[in-house]
């Protein structure tokens, strides 16, 4: 009987571990796609604003939440969603992965230990989602960008197939590539060193009014849902601030031929550079911050709170 049960055990472990990946796979991707449905109507009046929408030009954010839903009907403010969640499953499911993957391999491998491997593993896991995504990120953009009325595209497969045949072939999908993984390593980086740091810290110094025994393994410990919403903003904001201009500059060039001034925008030195010039800090290279701090905060609180909870329900503890 001792030795069936072993063998029951052992078999249940193998099981266990062949599942991991896709368990793996499942949180991080639905943890993504919660956050960005909740933020989705800031998303696209964000593209709106960096990109100097004609349609929305002179208009603010809480002008533009307004003015939408006047000109389009509500289902204006998800447009390019669609293309979103195409997307972000992926990426977030990539993202997580990674960064799992890559701390394990900075720790043991490499001999990279502390917070700054949650710094190195995070931007490395933000730049291989964002190259194994990027395609769908920028018809995203190119859909979001689109007012009712004035489409050039008339959905996800007929702007991949005129981009890809106006545009370049494949190479026109990856456009804006590099200020993506510029903005991307300290934007990723940040946020998972933020978090990580925040939830060791918290755990260490303050167990019993910080955290809790985990559903799935009642030896591991975990934050509360309501501190991990407050330290997954944080590190949102802390991210966003410092990559910002970054992400301008790269939805400008992913938006390409679909901007009048697209010529001034070819490379990633020249589009801050004409962002600058032609509109300054406040009003170019930072135009819809106030913005993304107010959805920066919701997206990378959901986002955090919802993978350490699927961690959980799917017993990755």
């Amino acid at each position: 009987m001792t030795s069936e049960a072993a063998v029951s055990a052992i078999s249940s472990n193998r099981a266990r571990a062949d599942y991991y990946w896709l368990r793996s796979v499942l949180a991080g991707g639905v943890a993504a796609c919660c956050a960005k449905t909740t933020i989705a109507p800031l998303d696209r009046v964000k593209i709106l604003l960096q990109a100097q929408n004609p349609h929305y030009k002179h208009l603010g954010v809480f002008s533009i939440l307004r003015a939408v839903p006047q000109k389009e009907g509500y289902l204006g403010l998800y447009k390019g969603n669609g293309a979103m969640m195409v997307r972000i499953f992926p990426y977030g499911a990539i993202q997580f992965m990674a960064f799992d993957n890559y701390k394990k391999l900075l720790s043991t491998q490499v001999g990279i230990s502390g917070h700054i491997h949650r710094l190195m593993a995070g931007s490395m896991a933000g730049m291989t989602a964002v190259i194994c995504t990027y395609p769908l990120d920028m018809i995203r953009s190119r859909l979001a960008f689109q007012v009712t009325g004035y489409h050039r595209y008339t959905g996800i497969l007929n702007a991949f197939h005129t981009i890809y045949l106006k545009e370049g072939g494949v190479l026109g999908f990856y456009r804006g590539l590099t200020p993506t993984l510029i903005g991307m390593a300290p934007y990723a980086g940040f946020s998972f060193f933020t978090f990580g740091t925040l939830k060791s810290l918290g755990l260490k110094h303050f167990p019993d009014l910080l955290g809790q025994p985990s559903s799935d393994n009642p030896d591991v410990l975990v934050l509360k849902t309501q501190v991990n919403l407050l330290c997954g903003g944080v590190a949102g904001a802390i991210a966003q601030t410092i990559s910002y201009p970054l992400d301008v500059a790269r939805r400008r060039m992913q938006l390409g031929t679909v901007l009048q001034d697209s010529e001034k925008c070819s490379t990633m030195r020249n589009t801050l550079s004409y962002v600058y010039t032609t509109y300054g800090v406040k009003k170019g290279l930072y135009r819809g911050l106030s913005l993304n701090y107010i959805r920066c905060v919701p997206s990378q609180a959901i986002a955090f709170t919802t993978y350490e909870f699927m961690k959980q329900f799917l017993h990755l503890n």
